[in-house]
């Protein structure tokens, strides 16, 4: 009998003759047969997929990563020094350009030279202190004038370790002077109605500083005050060729009759 009679069931079969089954179906040798099978080849059955490929420097050897980080690292260093250099040339004249100007010239010129200027406010290079002094008219009738008492250096002392000074002690005297030098000419004349302001407003805060010394209080009436700045140039530092004189300069102002209304303020 022929072999293929053996399981006539298999000659209606959905695979055809018995042994001849169609790639895929059940029981095909080394395919995945499980209910989520996809007709993959085995792995050996424990899930595990391949590490996902490294990109960017990741990717690169030990010996390759130290050279590409030294590539940016002097990139990011030619980088700095060329932008320090270009401010350097736009910013406003100062210690550090004046000392490597040469340096900063060869740089900037003639390839990155700009036709334009770097917005930078100038700092204030002096020290002012504020003074002022007093005629006093004692019971007796008889007028005393007082010694220069240092006004700026006693809102300083109030400002030094103090970790919230007020605003008055920070600006009130500071900014009252600028106020009256932008409101007075070269004569110390007040220009205009503001310049009489600004004198009656620095009148009052020194005439108020002084009625805040109880001996001065005590010494009889302020009928007079005048005021001074002492101006002294902050020395530069000791490896700048920079020369300027620290010989301090003062700005006197001429005497001021105090109102009754000032003295009244001043007592309260």
């Amino acid at each position: 009998m022929d072999a293929y009679d053996e399981e006539p069931e298999a000659l209606n079969g959905p695979d055809g003759p018995a042994g001849a089954r169609r790639a895929g179906g059940p029981g095909t040798p080394g395919e995945d047969t499980g209910p989520g099978g996809t007709g993959t080849e085995d792995t050996g059955g424990d899930g595990a997929r391949e590490p996902a490929r490294r990109a960017g420097l990741a990717a690169l050897s030990p010996r390759y990563r130290l050279v590409a980080g030294g590539a940016l690292a002097v990139v990011a260093a030619v980088a700095a020094v060329h932008l320090g250099m270009v401010f350097l040339s736009l910013a406003p004249a100062n210690t550090v350009s004046k000392r490597h100007a040469k340096a900063v010239e060869g740089w900037v010129y003639p390839e990155f030279e700009q036709n334009w200027k770097l917005f930078a406010p100038n700092p204030l290079q002096q020290n002012i202190a504020v003074q002022v002094r007093a005629q006093i008219r004692g019971e007796g009738g008889d007028l005393r004038t007082t010694g220069w008492t240092d006004l700026s250096a006693q809102d300083g002392a109030a400002i030094d370790g103090n970790p919230l000074p007020s605003h008055a002690q920070q600006n009130e005297l500071r900014r009252a002077w600028d106020f009256l030098g932008t409101t007075h000419g070269t004569d110390n004349r007040p220009v205009g109605v503001r310049g009489a302001l600004s004198e009656q407003y620095v009148r009052r805060i020194v005439v108020l500083r002084l009625r805040r010394d109880e001996g001065l209080d005590r010494a009889g009436t302020i009928e007079r005050v005048q005021v001074r700045s002492r101006t002294v140039n902050v020395p530069p530092p000791e490896w700048s060729r920079e020369k300027v004189s620290t010989s301090p300069a003062y700005r006197v102002l001429p005497w001021w009759t105090v109102t009754g209304d000032e003295t009244e303020v001043g007592a309260r």
